[in-house]
């Protein structure tokens, strides 16, 4: 049980690391100090938002943004401790 719990922990940080990326890239972009025509940057960004959008677009249906800032990210990321803490517990017991 100790492995999969492991390997279910590393799928979850995972993820969040991936969220992580793209916040950072998109604050990158914003300032300027990645240039979005490079198509380097484009593949990037696109391979970022394939792997999030199954997660973030049931949810901003839901959530507005809040003065301009979206924070799905961040409930993203709370709701995969919540399930990584709900699974790994489940393992356990």
């Amino acid at each position: 049980m100790g492995m999969i719990a492991y390997f279910v922990s590393l799928a979850f940080d995972i993820y969040i690391g991936i969220i992580i990326i793209q916040i950072a890239v998109s604050w990158l972009m914003i300032f300027d100090v990645i240039n979005a025509n490079n198509a380097q940057a484009q593949n990037l960004i696109a391979l970022l938002k394939r792997a999030t959008d199954p997660v973030y677009k049931p949810l901003r249906k839901y959530i507005p943004p809040i003065g301009g800032i979206d924070i799905t990210p961040i409930i993203v990321i709370l709701g995969l401790n919540l399930a990584r803490g709900l699974i790994i517990g489940a393992l356990f017991y």
